[in-house]
């Protein structure tokens, strides 16, 4: 076997590598200004495109990013920066604009009533056609699909080419000087009729013709007209003023016309959030339904799961793969289908739960219907959907409890309940408070559970706002800016701007107090 060797000289291998690496450090700044020059073109073509599509607001956050990153790793002063900028920028892309874009909403009266901008409202109002006086002309169908306008009123009969033939939308109307043509039904235009209304025919004597019912065509003309101000005259001589101050057009009585635009409207959605009394009171009523529902989800799921992980860590304990197994299977069912299947179940009607209870004990609970079964059944199928999870939780932080503490404890005659709030709790409690905050996080905002299984039911009455017994703060917001007819999606997101600000305050509190009653038990300990 051969062997290859480099039969150069040592000295010049060396100077060949210096003259490379001399090279690389000589073309390195130009492939660096190439590379942030095409992420800059790269960026300015995505901002110019939201901008045309009329998304300033993604518009600034693409540029801000871009230029983050131009001047990140343009300049090597900000080396240590590009570490974290990822993370910087998911925080501000996915938590900070979508909070300060829904809080933004809460200012405005956007709703399904004022949606559109005010170009456009304007342009529909201008779009509203009024049919001329004595226009209207009966037609009918031919066989070869024209157009035939018998003679009327002294005018003569006109006829056009068949409708396939139309040229953007236009066709031109000649007189007709035969017999009448044979014509379709009725039944014949009721199948032409979506082509019929795109057609406007054109008059020998000038003016046109659009579709106004299945037996006749007539000339309209705009009912507004556009002047000074952006005020719009109508053919009777009323007059649309546009409020901007509302966002709608008024007219002379100083009726609102809709459709709107969105305008600022200040602190109103908060106010009326705070003091309208058909709105205060149920929101006080499910905020304090909330706040409830996230603390018992919390302390039953995490109570029942750490129960069971101790339950399973007893070494006398006989087949406990075949427990573990069943009391997993809860936790590997997706959630939705576990909760249309206990939706089921509680029927007041057909479920199986009642008609168990009916049979041995004679019970059939509106489960449906009384607030306070409601909550509880809330209660019962959460705490169900979530005792898995910290049951794997807990028998995590059980491993690392030691065992000596146990022995010690046996020698003064301890029992298992003394042994778990005196030495298992104490040492497990410290790292379960992040997971308990969030635990409460998550419940406070469980709306999944709500929609699917109670959809917010039963509803609280002398109400003017969507809202029910069961209903958190996050599905009552989702109900008012989707399920109600207004969608007033400018009052849902001043009640998520309070969310967010009541969350915040809520989960610092829990786990300042979480932190502390941690730290005494520990000291205990």
């Amino acid at each position: 076997m051969s062997v290859m060797t480099d039969d150069r000289d040592p000295q010049s291998n060396l100077v060949e590598s210096s003259m490379i690496r001399t090279v690389y450090e000589t073309v390195k700044p130009f492939i660096r200004l190439a590379s942030l020059t095409a992420i800059a073109l790269a960026f300015l073509y995505v901002i110019w495109g939201l901008y045309l599509a009329g998304e300033p607001i993604f518009a600034v956050v693409a540029f801000a990013i871009g230029i983050s990153i131009v001047i990140l790793f343009g300049w090597a002063r900000f080396y240590t920066w590009r570490f974290v900028f990822p993370g910087v920028a998911a925080i501000a892309v996915f938590i900070v604009l979508p909070v300060l874009y829904t809080s933004g909403i809460g200012f405005t009266n956007y709703s399904a009533s004022n949606i559109l901008p005010f170009e456009r409202v304007q342009q529909i109002h201008l779009d509203k056609m009024v049919k001329a006086p004595d226009s209207g002309r009966p037609f009918a169908l031919t066989s070869d699909s024209s157009l035939f306008f018998p003679a009327d009123s002294g005018r003569p009969a006109l006829i056009t080419a068949p409708i396939g033939e139309a040229v953007d939308g236009r066709l031109v109307a000649m007189v007709h000087q035969g017999g009448t043509p044979e014509t379709l039904s009725v039944k014949a235009v009721l199948q032409n009729r979506a082509a019929l209304q795109q057609i406007s025919i054109d008059l020998p004597e000038g003016g046109a013709l659009t579709m106004d019912g299945l037996r006749e065509f007539a000339s309209s003309a705009p009912f507004y007209t556009l002047e000074e101000e952006d005020v719009l005259v109508g053919a009777d001589g009323t007059k649309l003023v546009p409020n901007h101050e509302k966002g709608f057009y008024q007219d002379d009585a100083g009726e609102l016309v809709t459709p709107g635009w969105p305008v600022g409207v200040g602190w109103a959605n908060f106010t009326k959030v705070l003091f309208a009394d058909g709105i205060r009171q149920p929101m006080l009523e499910i905020f304090i339904w909330t706040c409830a529902f996230a603390f018992l989800s919390m302390i039953f799921t995490s109570g029942l799961g750490t129960a069971l992980a101790v339950v399973l860590e007893w070494e006398h304990l006989a087949h406990k793969g075949i427990y573990k197994l069943f009391l997993i299977l809860p936790y590997a069912v997706p959630a939705f289908i576990s909760i249309l299947v206990f939706r089921g179940l509680f029927n007041q009607n057909f479920g199986e739960i009642n008609l168990i209870l009916g049979g041995l004990f004679g019970l059939e609970p509106d489960w449906f219907t009384n607030p306070t079964l409601t909550r509880s059944m809330l209660l019962l199928v959460n705490t169900w959907l979530g005792f898995p999870y910290w049951m794997l939780i807990s028998a995590g932080f059980l491993q690392s409890v030691p065992r000596d503490h146990f022995k010690a404890a046996a020698l003064e005659n301890s029992g298992p309940v003394r042994n778990f709030f005196a030495i298992t709790l104490p040492q497990i409690m410290p790292p379960m408070v992040p997971l308990l905050i969030a635990n409460f996080a998550f419940n406070f905002n469980n709306i999944v559970l709500v929609l699917l299984l109670t959809r917010g039911g039963p509803d609280i009455p002398g109400t003017i706002i969507p809202a029910g017994s069961t209903d958190l703060l996050g599905s009552f917001t989702f109900r008012i800016a989707f399920q109600n007819s207004g969608q007033d999606f400018g009052l849902a997101g001043a009640i998520s701007t309070l969310i967010f600000i009541i969350t915040g305050i809520i989960a610092f509190v829990n786990y300042r107090a979480m932190q502390k009653l941690a730290a005494k038990r520990s000291a205990r300990s």
